[in-house]
């Protein structure tokens, strides 16, 4: 799907859940939009300071914050970076997959793995907050460099 697509339904999105998107908020799901594979906070300041000098720590937090409580996007623990999520408009747990030799993160979701997931949990009495699985490995792409 098209970034411009992507803001479109982000921005329906908002509007039927009766929430602001921001200009900031906007810029921030663009540059995340824009990026292959996911990025740092500070990397997304220092992008958004192009545009708005006067952008802080806490304006991208405060952005990141409210892309992820409405789905947007995903953290990438293992990185301290965030990705935009592929399919937002149906709030998921995400299954990521990262390489490690470009950065590149890919998001599946897999409602097979999900179930599986909490399945096993629940057999050892668990209840799971987070349910964002990041797996490790190599990419396609870096597969035939190698």
């Amino acid at each position: 799907m098209s970034d411009s697509l992507l803001l479109e339904q982000a921005r329906l999105l908002c509007q039927n859940k009766g929430v602001r998107f921001t200009a900031v908020r906007e810029q921030v799901f663009t540059l995340l939009a824009d990026a292959n594979g996911s990025m740092g906070a500070y990397d997304l300041l220092t992008q958004l300071q192009k545009t708005d000098a006067k952008a802080k720590p806490p304006t991208i937090y405060r952005a990141l914050d409210f892309l992820l409580e409405h789905g947007f996007v995903h953290k990438v623990e293992s990185q301290n970076a965030y990705v935009l999520c592929s399919h937002f408009a149906e709030h998921h747990k995400a299954q990521l997959l990262i390489c490690d030799q470009c950065g590149d993160v890919q998001e599946i979701n897999s409602t097979a793995i999900s179930k599986a997931l909490i399945n096993a949990a629940k057999q050892k009495h668990f209840q799971i907050v987070e349910p964002t699985i990041e797996a490790h490995g190599v990419c396609e792409n870096c597969q035939k460099v190698s």
